[in-house]
């Protein structure tokens, strides 16, 4: 389905209607498109606040809420009927590089990590008017150098994981009334990965070799909550940990597509698809009872793809 160039982020409304796809190009806009029998029908555009890496719906699917890398910032636009984004009804500035925006499962907190400042920032989410008001603290702080960057949210709300992009480690958090207390951290890569700490990647950062630098990319958790995956796109692995409440354990890693940037789990638990910058082709993984991926196959995919949703 042709958009513009620079399509980035992608997201589905609850009632699995609407995909909207982000296009980081000037000027930034979301692209609505019906979901129909696995078919996309072009439906309108909206403009958003800045290029943004992440948006997603809240839990309502009246908002899309948004972060910005670049700018800075968070937003969020109302969502029409029609599944059309309207202008921005508030643009909060934030730290450098916000690089994903999440709501809890009640909707009334919105989780946001921030890659240049090692933070993530909590918020109160108003659902009626689509306003988000700092939470007390407004941020946790991570360890210097760590580079959070996506997070998933368990179904029971107790626990918040967080990916960190340049040591390529999950962070657990526990979750109480919109508030993160961290319990552990553990490194996604295999014991003797021969990588460096990586560094943020803006267009004002000194030159620098990233051949052999870590770079985390994104996180999901199968739907029993039994097993965390993780892509890191220096080794093109996805790297799974095993969940027991709140507590992670390393279980292995398996090769996929060349430069991973995203992937996702179906809703039944039993495949992966994981896609790659540097590839033209997607790659399909079943599942196995312990957390290891089994390849069922590669199919063209189109170069540079770099975003996976699964609508059931």
């Amino acid at each position: 389905m042709p958009v513009e160039k620079t399509v980035m982020p992608l997201a589905v409304s609850p009632d699995k209607r609407w995909l909207i796809a982000a296009v980081r190009a000037k000027p930034s806009r979301a692209f609505t498109f019906e979901i129909s029998n696995g078919q996309l029908k072009a439906i309108g555009a909206g403009p958003l606040a800045e290029s943004v890496p992440y948006v997603i719906f809240d839990r309502t699917g009246r908002w899309l809420l948004s972060a910005s890398y670049h700018a800075g910032l968070v937003s969020v636009n109302p969502v029409g009927a029609n599944g059309v984004v309207g202008d921005p009804v508030q643009v909060v500035p934030t730290a450098r590089n916000a690089h994903a925006i999440m709501p809890d499962r009640t909707n009334r907190f919105v989780f946001v990590p921030h890659l240049g400042t090692d933070q993530v920032f909590q918020f109160r989410f108003d659902a009626a008017k689509g306003q988000l008001t700092p939470n007390s603290p407004p941020w946790v702080q991570m360890k210097a150098g760590s580079g959070p960057r996506h997070l998933v949210v368990s179904k029971d709300n107790r626990f918040v994981y967080v990916l960190s992009e340049l040591t390529a480690t999950v962070t657990a958090f526990a979750h109480h009334d919109g508030m993160l207390t961290e319990l552990s951290t553990l490194s996604t890569l295999a014991p003797g990965t021969s990588l460096r700490p990586g560094t943020a990647r803006t267009p004002d950062a000194p030159p620098r070799d990233r051949a052999n630098d870590i770079w985390a990319s994104d996180v999901h958790l199968t739907p029993d909550e039994r097993f965390l995956y993780a892509a890191e796109r220096t080794t093109s692995t996805l790297n799974c940990l095993r969940v027991e409440g709140g507590k992670l354990t390393l279980v292995g890693a398996t090769p996929t597509e060349k430069q991973p940037r995203g992937f996702a789990i179906d809703a039944g638990g039993r495949f992966l698809v994981a896609t790659g910058e540097q590839s033209a082709t997607v790659s399909s993984y079943a599942i196995e009872g312990g957390g290891s991926l089994r390849l069922v196959g590669r199919y063209p995919g189109g170069k540079g793809a770099n975003w996976v949703e699964i609508v059931d």
